[in-house]
C-alpha cells in the first residue's frame, strides 16, 4: 500500500537526498537554493511512504492559478518497478481538475523515450513546440525540453503564458 502526504520543511533531508541521487546537478537546484523553495507557498513535496513509514519517493511540485508543474519526481531504487511511481502520480493529478504539465527530455535515448512512455501510460501527452529551460544553478546553460501536459495536449499559444510563470516563479527568470 502507498500512502501520499503534502509536506514542507520537515521532509527536506529525505527529498534533497534522493534529489541527488535521482538528478544530475543541471536538473537540480544545490542545498541551498533548494531549501531557499519552502518559502514560497506555491511550491510543495508529496511525500510518498510505504504502510510501516519507509520513505519511498517524493513530487517536488508547484500550484499555480490556472495549472499545476511538476518540477521532480522520483521513487527510491529499491521501491522502482512496483507500479508506486504510477500510482503516486494519478493521485497528484487527481488532487485538482487543474492542468498539470510537466518538463520531460526530448526522445531522443532510450531512457527519455522509456520516461516519456510512463508519462504517456498514465495520461499525459507529449507536445510537440519547442521548450528551453533555464538552468537550474549558475553557471550551468539552459536545456532544451518538452512539455507533456494532463489531461489534454497543449498548443504553443495556450502555453506560453505559463512558459512565462514557470520561467518567473521556478526558475526566476523573464521569459523571452
Amino acid at each position: 500500500m502507498l500512502s501520499m502526504k503534502k509536506a514542507r520543511a520537515e521532509a527536506f533531508e529525505a527529498v534533497y537526498s534522493l534529489l541527488e541521487k535521482a538528478f544530475p546537478p543541471t536538473e537540480r537546484r544545490n542545498r541551498e537554493d533548494q531549501l531557499a523553495l519552502l518559502e514560497k507557498t506555491s511550491y510543495s513535496y508529496r511525500i510518498l511512504r510505504s504502510d510501516d513509514g519507509t520513505f519511498l519517493g517524493f513530487l517536488a511540485v508547484w500550484e499555480f492559478d490556472t495549472f499545476r508543474f511538476l518540477e521532480h519526481f522520483a521513487v527510491n531504487e529499491a521501491a522502482r518497478g512496483h507500479g508506486i511511481g504510477a500510482k503516486a502520480l494519478q493521485l497528484w493529478l487527481e488532487e485538482s481538475d487543474k492542468p498539470a504539465i510537466l518538463e520531460v527530455e526530448p526522445p531522443e535515448t532510450e531512457i527519455a523515450r522509456r520516461r516519456i512512455g510512463f508519462y504517456q501510460r498514465c495520461g499525459l501527452t507529449l507536445n510537440d513546440f519547442p521548450y528551453t529551460q533555464p538552468s537550474m544553478q549558475k553557471g550551468q546553460p539552459p536545456i532544451p525540453l518538452m512539455i507533456m501536459s494532463w489531461p489534454q495536449s497543449l498548443q504553443a499559444e495556450t502555453f506560453s503564458p505559463w512558459q512565462t510563470i514557470l520561467h518567473r516563479e521556478v526558475y526566476g527568470v523573464s521569459s523571452k
